[in-house]
């Protein structure tokens, strides 16, 4: 028989486990075991009843888990622009800092200026970014 503090250190140990090998399962493990701990310090189980009670607690804390899960890999990206600068710069709002001519010039966006591809247009036009081409924004007068 297994008391339930040695449960609890299983649990300590599998938790520390998932921290240094980071595999997004064994925390539910550890659930499981610490679940188990606190039937063993309510109940007096025989070990036996301890193992499937660590089995059937780290099967419902897995299950319970594949939702937590499902629920952040379903998140929509939209919003999640971080090391992907050009996502960030469609729709920002820049003025035109070096004449658009032939379709080649510059824009700036708060104290940076960019190299930028559109109609001609003059200095000092309000432009929105509509795509990136590498380190060139595509740029369209802003209607607003």
């Amino acid at each position: 028989m297994i008391p339930w503090w040695g449960w609890a250190v299983a649990a300590a140990v599998i938790a520390w486990a998932e921290l240094h090998a980071p595999g997004s399962y064994l925390i539910w493990i550890a659930v499981g075991a610490a679940a188990t701990a606190a039937l063993q310090a309510v109940w007096d189980l025989s070990l036996e009843r301890q193992i499937i009670a660590f089995v059937v607690c780290s099967c419902i804390a897995c299950f319970g888990g594949y939702f937590v899960y499902k629920r952040t890999r379903d998140r929509p990206d939209s919003d999640a622009v971080l090391n992907q600068r050009d996502r960030a710069m469609l729709g920002a709002r820049a003025v035109v800092s070096t004449s658009i001519v032939n379709g080649e010039g510059k824009v700036r966006i708060g104290d940076t200026v960019w190299l930028a591809e559109g109609p001609d247009l003059a200095e000092g036009t309000p432009v929105v970014v509509s795509a990136v081409h590498g380190s060139r924004l595509v740029v369209r007068r802003d209607g607003a």
